[in-house]
């Protein structure tokens, strides 16, 4: 039988840092392309959803598999905390990312603002939550 270290549940300024971080890592090229910023605009609401579902549930799929290793029975509630968080922070980091670059149209096109956020969330989210990975749970 293997020994596993203690685990910690708690969600604390560090998980928010790397979190941030590996959003930001993947979220700067892709927030300066220009496809991006197009294909946003274009894209059906249902695709969005589909967008929204996939990055939830790569988040959750690696989540569980690294940074819970696959023991999330008594630990159900700091899971899901985790998943939900991770996709949270991307959205603001990627909307303060966008921000910056003068390519979040809250105030004029608050639809076109959220699409964007969403679209560019879907890898930035990955980067945020591998980077949390580091330090396992």
């Amino acid at each position: 039988m293997q020994n596993n270290p203690p685990v910690k549940s708690n969600f604390n300024a560090e998980d928010i840092g790397q979190i941030a971080i590996g959003a930001f890592a993947l979220s700067v090229p892709i927030a300066f392309s220009e496809e991006a910023w197009h294909l946003s605009a274009s894209l059906p609401s249902l695709n969005l959803v589909l967008i929204v579902l996939l990055s939830l549930a790569f988040i959750a799929l690696f989540a569980y598999q690294s940074v819970f290793q696959a023991n999330i029975i008594k630990r159900r509630q700091a899971f899901l905390l985790r998943v939900v968080a991770a996709y949270i922070l991307t959205l603001l980091v990627v909307g303060i990312v966008l921000l910056a670059l003068d390519k979040l149209p809250l105030w004029d096109d608050p639809i076109l603002a959220f699409k964007r956020m969403i679209l560019i969330a879907m890898p930035a989210s990955m980067g945020a939550i591998i980077v949390d990975s580091f330090d396992k749970e």
